[in-house]
C-alpha cells in the first residue's frame, strides 16, 4: 500500500513539474498575499509584526485550498479515477498518494513563501526556529490530511471549487486556531512556551484522529 502510495504521488508530481500549473499558482498567490500586507501594514513599524503569524497561515490556508481544488479535479477531467478505482490496489492507497503529492507542494510552497515574508517584513525571530519548523508541520499535516480528504468529497459535486472551502475550514478551524496561537508564542514571546506546548499537543491529537478517520472513510467516499 505505502509503495502504491508513493508511486502515485510521484506520478501527481511529475505531472506538476511538466506543467507548473498548480505549483506556481500557489507561489504566485502566496506572494500577493504577502504584498498586499506589506501594503496594509508599515513593515517598519514594529506592531505591525504582530500579524506576521495571521499572514504564515493565512498563505498555508489559501494557497493550500488552491492545490487541494486540483487535486482529484484533474482525475475527473482525465477520466483517470475510474482506472484508479478498478486497479488492483487499496482506495486508502489512492488518498496516502493525493495526501503525499499536496503535501509536498504546500511544504515548498512553504519553503519559498515564508522566509520571503520574514525578510520584507524585517522580522526576527526570538524564539525557537526548530519548535516553529514543527508548529509549520504539524499544522500543514493535519490541514492537508482533512483537505485531502474533503476534495475528494467535494469532487464529484458540479461547484465543488466552492464546496471545498465550505467544507474545510469548519473542520479545519481547530487546527488554525491552536497553530496561530503556538505561532505567535513560539516566534514572539517564549516565556509562554508551555501555554504553545499544549496548543501543539492539542494540534497533534486532532491531526491524529483525523487523519485515522479520513484514512478509514476514503474508500467509502470513493466508491459515491
Amino acid at each position: 500500500m505505502i509503495k502504491t502510495a508513493f508511486l502515485l504521488a510521484k506520478k501527481d508530481l511529475y505531472s506538476e513539474l511538466k506543467t507548473k500549473q498548480v505549483l506556481t499558482t500557489m507561489i504566485i498567490f502566496a506572494g500577493l498575499v504577502i504584498l498586499v500586507f506589506s501594503f496594509a501594514f508599515d513593515p517598519a513599524n514594529n506592531t505591525t509584526k504582530a500579524v506576521i503569524p495571521g499572514v504564515i497561515w493565512v498563505i498555508v490556508v489559501f494557497s493550500g485550498i488552491l492545490g487541494l481544488n486540483r487535486s482529484f479535479l484533474s482525475e475527473q477531467r482525465n477520466d483517470t479515477m475510474q482506472g484508479l478505482l478498478i486497479a488492483p490496489m487499496d482506495a486508502s492507497s489512492i488518498y496516502l498518494g493525493k495526501f503525499l503529492a499536496n503535501f509536498t507542494m504546500m511544504l515548498v510552497v512553504e519553503l519559498v513563501s515564508i522566509p520571503f515574508l520574514f525578510l520584507l517584513f524585517d522580522f526576527k525571530i526570538i524564539g525557537s526556529i526548530p519548535y516553529f519548523i514543527l508548529i509549520m508541520f504539524i499544522g500543514s499535516f493535519g490541514f492537508i490530511s482533512i483537505g485531502t480528504f474533503l476534495a475528494a468529497l467535494a469532487a464529484n459535486s458540479k461547484s465543488s471549487e466552492m464546496l471545498l472551502p465550505l467544507l474545510l475550514f469548519p473542520v479545519t478551524s481547530p487546527i488554525l486556531i491552536g497553530v496561530v496561537q503556538a505561532t505567535r508564542i513560539i516566534l514572539t514571546n517564549m516565556e509562554k512556551f508551555s501555554s504553545a506546548l499544549a496548543w501543539i499537543q492539542l494540534v497533534s491529537a486532532y491531526d491524529v484522529i483525523f487523519f485515522v478517520l479520513c484514512f478509514l472513510l476514503i474508500e467509502y467516499v470513493l466508491e459515491v
